[in-house]
């Protein structure tokens, strides 16, 4: 699982890159042709992942009811972000990842719910969970890439 938790953490870092590098603005804009923009990618990406791991290992999450609602998959942003939302969306892209690594060596994931995700994979643990998060967030990335060119 350490190259699981590598690959997490690069991929975060990356995503990070755009916190750093976009304005408030950017962050916000969603381009024409697009339903969604660079912040809630990223923080789809942060909330999907404490839901595969954390919701259905039946264990608390790090995020909020209130940022699963706004960034669960199917929804779409509805107002922009302020600043105060992106700092804290920066805090748990990288926070969720250092305590998921140190939660799984202390073996606190005992139990996992079986998800079917709809791109077809059923994920029997936590491990697939985490293995198919790091697909996840490359799909992200790479509309993330996308919606770049535009902002």
């Amino acid at each position: 699982m350490n190259q699981t938790f590598e690959i997490t953490r690069t991929s975060r870092k990356i995503v990070s890159q755009f916190l750093d590098y976009y304005s408030l603005e950017q962050l916000n804009k969603i381009p024409e042709g697009y339903k969604n923009n660079l912040i809630w990618n990223i923080a789809h990406i942060v909330v999907t992942q404490q839901l595969l791991v954390y919701k259905f290992s039946g264990l608390p999450m790090m995020v909020s009811d209130e940022l699963v609602q706004k960034y669960m998959k199917g929804t779409k942003p509805e107002l922009d972000a302020t600043q105060a939302d992106v700092d804290e969306i920066k805090y748990l892209l990288l926070g969720t990842v250092d305590k998921t690594e140190i939660d799984f060596n202390n073996d606190v994931f005992k139990n996992y719910q079986e998800y079917p995700t709809s791109t077809g994979f059923v994920l029997n643990s936590v491990e697939d969970a985490m293995v198919f998060n790091n697909f996840h967030e490359g799909l992200h990335i790479g509309i993330m890439m996308g919606l770049r060119k535009f902002v």
